[in-house]
């Protein structure tokens, strides 16, 4: 019998010891989230409960375009409001009362906190069920934070996810579900994959309607596609709900092993699993060697970003021949990436959490070929001669499954050969 398991290093990086730092960090706030779950969600709108400043980092980190009416937008809290000199749940249920007015195709409406609730002098949570109350049945009001202060990049998924588990009906049916936000191209593939295996129904959270809102029990069998879907991960466990522990979708091998953990959980045989992703299996190999030989010797770093950085370090590793030297994710918990955690072999330091300068220290004294992290760190570390990567790509790029194995890999090859044709030019000169 075939069996599709990865086979481990000798020794992997799940007991290796963890560096955890708790300083001054560089990351951006859980709003961000927002940018790419409003694409996603196509009758939700985001209502972000902030400042001035929030609203700029929205608009300009989305790009929004002129002609096009975002899903998002934001309550600004003025001087009076953060001074509790305004009524602010009562100026916060106008505006509501205007955006769905205006908005009647919205049904879900999440009120998302810029600041804890002790700064913005507003309960959230109070808020929503209220206005829940108020609206219902045609939108429910949901709220989360994305707090910079409570939430780092991709956190502000994760808790937006969260906030839905509790609401969504329960079932008793046998399912598959699908839990992280995908891009639909790569949503689709997933879904066409798992049902040539047989394997059906399948769901989606976050769904793309309301009405295609999934619902979750003990016959519910979870496959997360993010790491970072920690606080989703246990509330959907709460629910009863089966949580599969596998490698992450990144790279030929990755893919595979996430597929193949689905496969045995519905009985799926080798031999239908074999069908179904031979040939993708191979065009994902073919497309990684071209990267491959750009990438194989060269040594990483990873900044904590995303907390995508441990499956991106096997998957580099193990697929692309690259040498970790430091893999930094800002939390780690091993119920979910354990599996890569296994499949990475032990040498480099893991670390979670930061402290930026410590880290800055250990990262120029590496001198490593490619370094993957935030906006902020990239310009000083290009201008000190080291070539990087910018984490925020890896999530706004589609980089799961065998189809965009070749892409994953490219992402991390281009700056290496830019160094190189940069200094072949300067060489020439």
């Amino acid at each position: 019998m075939t069996d599709y398991t990865p086979q481990p290093p000798a020794a992997g990086c799940r007991n290796a010891p963890i560096v955890k730092e708790r300083g001054q960090r560089e990351v951006f706030c859980g709003l961000t989230g927002i940018i790419w779950l409003h694409r996603k969600m196509q009758d939700a709108f985001f209502l972000v409960v902030g400042s001035r400043t929030c609203a700029h980092l929205l608009q300009s980190a989305a790009g929004v375009m002129i002609f096009a009416e975002p899903r998002f937008g934001t309550a600004i809290l003025e001087e009076k409001d953060l001074a509790g000199l305004a009524d602010a749940n009562a100026e916060l249920d106008r505006e509501v009362d205007r955006l769905l007015a205006r908005r009647p195709d919205i049904k879900q409406l999440f009120l998302v906190g810029s600041c804890p609730s002790e700064v913005i002098k507003l309960d959230l949570h109070r808020a929503a069920e209220r206005l829940t109350e108020r609206h219902a049945p045609h939108v429910r009001v949901m709220n989360y934070s994305g707090s910079g202060i409570e939430t780092t990049f991709t956190e502000g998924e994760d808790a937006c996810l969260a906030t839905m588990v509790p609401t969504l009906p329960d079932t008793d049916e046998r399912q598959l579900l699908l839990a992280g936000a995908l891009p639909d191209v790569v949503e689709d593939q997933a879904v066409s994959l798992l049902s040539a295996m047989g394997i059906e129904p399948i769901r989606c959270l976050p769904a793309h309607r309301a009405a295609e809102t999934p619902g979750v029990g003990a016959n519910t069998v979870v496959a997360l596609t993010q790491p970072f879907l920690n606080e989703t991960a246990a509330l959907l466990e709460r629910r009863g709900a089966k949580i599969l522990s596998a490698p992450f979708p990144f790279g030929e091998e990755g893919t595979t092993a996430w597929l193949w953990t689905i496969a045995q959980e519905f009985g799926v045989s080798p031999e239908t699993f074999a069908k179904v992703t031979d040939a993708p299996r191979a065009r994902a190999r073919k497309a990684i060697a071209a990267a491959r030989e750009t990438l194989d010797g060269k040594s990483i770093f990873f900044f904590p970003d995303s907390q995508l950085e441990i499956p991106l370090a096997r998957f580099l590793t193990r697929e692309c021949g690259m040498k970790a030297v430091e893999v930094g994710a800002p939390f780690i918990n091993k119920q979910i990436v354990g599996p890569d955690l296994d499949l990475l072999e032990e040498g480099p330091v893991i670390a979670e959490g930061q402290d930026v300068d410590l880290q800055l220290d250990r990262c120029h004294a590496a001198r490593p070929d490619l370094t993957v992290c935030g906006l902020g760190l990239a310009n000083p570390l290009e201008a000190d001669g080291l070539s990087t990567k910018w984490a925020i790509e890896l999530v706004f790029t589609p980089v799961h499954l065998y189809e965009q194995a070749g892409d994953l890999a490219g992402l991390f090859a281009r700056p290496l050969r830019r160094r190189e044709i940069l200094s072949d030019l300067e060489g020439a000169a």
